[in-house]
C-alpha cells in the first residue's frame, strides 16, 4: 500500500495482510488504495463501486482481525468511491491506424515455411501458477531442442486456456536462435488434410520427406487426428511421430485430453507418457487482470483496472474469450467515442456473461447434492475411501455428470472426488457405456440432470 505509511497504520498490519493474502492479491486489490486510519475507522478511497465490494465481500475481514491482533481495537472499515472523470476517446480520422492496431513485427524471412503466429511469444505470455509448469517445460524444450528429457511435450488442458500459444511461442523462439531450423506448426485438421491430399495427388512419399526432416514439430489437438475414423492419417501421424522421435527431433503436441484418454495404441501410449506431460488449469482472477493489463498496455489504450477486474470477474473458463471481449469492448468505446466503464462493459458483454454465467452455474458440489439426495448418501461420501456399491455407484454416476456437464479437466475433477483421473475415466466410460445400453437407466440419468438444472434455475 503505496499510501498508507503517513497515515498511521503500523508496518505489522500491511505485512500480516499481504501474507495473508500473497502478493499478487495485495498489489491487485488494495495496493491501488488510498488508506487513512484515525480512532477506529479505516477509509479506503477507490475508483469504483465494483472495487469496493470486492474488499468488502473478500478482504475485510481479514484487515479487521489483523488491527484486532495487533491493535487490540475492533475498526469500521468505510468506503469512498471517487470514480475518474470520464474523458471522451476520438474516434480515429479515416484512413488513421486506430490506437489498438497491433502491427506485427517484422521477422526474417526463412525459407522453410514454419506457419507460426509471430504475435504469440513467451514474453507476452503471462505465466502464473495455473500454466507454470507447463510454461517452464516449454522454455526447456527451447534450451534442449529434442532432449529425451522433454521429448516429446504434451500440454493439455480445457479449450482456450494458452496451449496454442505456447506451442508457437516454443516454435518463434527457435527460429530466433536458429532462422534456419526447420520447424513447423500444424493443426490437426490441416495433418489430416495435408495427409489426404497427398494420396488423392499419389505423392506420400514427398509428404512423408516434408514431416520426417522437420526440427521440430508443433502439433494442435492431437486428439481429432487419433481416432477409428481417421485411421489412415492416425497411422501416418504414428510414422511421423517415430521417425522424427527416432532421430532426436523435438515433437510437441497439445490436447484437451490427457494422453491416457486418447486410448492410443500401448506403444504410442507409452512413448508419450516417457516424455513430459503438462496440465494448464483454469487462471485465478489476478492472471485473468494480468493478461487484460498485458493487453490494454500493448494497444496503449485507456481504460481503468476496475473495468478490466469487472471483465476478468465476469469471464473465468476461457482466456480466448476474455481477450475477445476486451477487444469488443474497445473496439465499441472507440467506434462511439465513448470512455470504457463498468456500465458500458455490462451492455456491450451482456451476452458473453450470461453464456460464462450459465457454465459457471453448474459445478461439482451441485452435482454432488443433488446425486447425493437422489441415492441417500452424504455429501462426504464422495470423497471417501469407502468402496461398497451404495456409495461408488452414486459416485461414478457424479463423476461422468461432471464430465458432461462442466468444463473441468479430468484431473481436476478427479481432485474434486480425492481421486486421480483415471478413476473418473473408468466412471465415465462405465456410466456412459450402461446409458447406450440401457434405457431405463438413461431416463434415470436424464432425470437427475433435470434436478440439477432445476436447483440452477432457482
Amino acid at each position: 500500500m503505496d499510501n498508507t505509511s503517513q497515515n498511521n497504520i503500523p508496518a505489522p498490519i500491511l505485512t500480516e495482510i499481504e501474507t495473508i493474502l500473497g502478493t499478487d492479491s495485495f498489489d491487485m486489490w488494495l495496493r491501488p488504495a488510498v488508506f487513512k486510519y484515525e480512532g477506529t475507522v479505516l477509509s479506503v478511497e477507490l475508483p469504483s463501486q465494483f472495487w469496493g465490494k470486492t474488499i468488502k465481500e473478500r478482504y475485510e475481514h481479514i484487515i479487521k482481525d489483523a488491527f484486532l491482533k495487533h491493535l487490540g481495537v475492533e475498526i469500521t472499515v468505510n468506503y469512498i468511491i471517487k470514480e475518474p472523470a470520464p474523458t471522451p476517446v476520438v474516434p480515429p480520422a479515416p484512413g488513421q491506424t486506430t490506437a489498438f492496431t497491433q502491427v506485427a513485427p517484422v521477422v526474417k524471412p526463412n525459407p522453410f515455411v514454419s506457419n507460426l503466429n509471430t504475435s504469440f511469444t513467451f514474453d507476452n505470455f503471462i505465466e502464473s501458477p495455473a500454466n507454470r509448469f507447463a510454461y517452464r517445460m516449454a522454455e526447456a524444450v527451447v534450451n534442449k531442442l529434442g532432449n529425451r528429457a522433454n521429448n516429446p511435450l504434451f500440454i493439455y488442458s480445457t479449450p482456450g486456456l494458452g496451449k496454442t500459444h505456447l506451442l508457437h511461442a516454443i516454435g518463434n523462439k527457435i527460429l530466433q536462435t536458429n532462422p534456419n531450423a526447420q520447424v513447423l506448426y500444424k493443426s490437426s485438421e490441416e495433418f489430416v488434410n495435408d495427409y489426404v491430399n497427398s494420396v488423392m495427388n499419389k505423392d506420400q512419399e514427398a509428404f512423408r520427406k516434408k514431416y520426417h526432416s522437420l526440427d521440430c514439430f508443433l502439433m494442435d489437438d492431437i486428439q481429432f487426428v487419433v481416432g477409428t475414423t481417421k485411421v489412415g492419417s492416425e497411422q501416418e501421424f504414428f510414422y511421423t511421430f517415430n521417425a522424427l522421435f527416432g532421430n532426436n527431433k523435438q515433437i510437441v503436441l497439445t490436447s484437451d485430453k490427457t494422453p491416457q484418454e486418447l486410448q492410443l495404441e500401448p506403444r504410442m501410449s507409452s512413448r508419450l507418457m516417457s516424455g513430459i506431460v503438462a496440465e494448464i488449469k483454469l487462471p485465478t482472477v489476478e492472471t485473468r487482470i494480468a493478461i487484460l493489463r498485458q493487453k490494454r498496455d500493448s494497444i496503449n489504450f485507456d481504460i481503468g483496472d476496475d473495468v478490466l477486474a469487472f471483465i476478468a470477474e465476469g469471464i473465468q473458463t476461457n482466456i480466448r474469450e476474455l481477450e475477445g471481449s476486451f477487444f469488443s469492448l474497445v473496439s465499441f468505446c472507440t467506434a462511439h467515442g465513448i470512455t470504457p466503464t463498468i456500465g458500458v462493459a455490462q451492455e456491450v458483454l451482456a451476452d458473453v456473461l450470461q453464456q460464462e454465467e450459465q457454465k459457471l452455474a453448474i459445478n461439482v458440489n451441485l452435482i454432488k447434492k443433488v446425486v447425493g439426495k437422489h441415492f441417500k448418501i452424504n455429501m462426504e461420501d464422495f470423497n471417501s475411501k469407502r468402496k461398497t456399491q451404495s456409495i461408488t455407484w452414486p459416485r461414478q454416476i457424479a463423476m461422468y455428470l461432471a464430465t458432461e456437464l462442466t468444463d473441468l479437466s479430468l484431473p481436476e475433477i478427479g481432485r474434486e472426488f480425492s481421486r486421480d483421473h483415471s478413476t473418473v475415466v473408468h466412471a465415465r466410460d462405465l456410466i456412459k457405456e450402461r446409458v447406450d445400453a440401457d434405457p431405463f437407466f438413461t431416463a434415470e440419468i436424464n432425470q437427475i440432470i433435470l434436478d440439477i438444472k432445476a436447483v440452477d434455475k432457482k
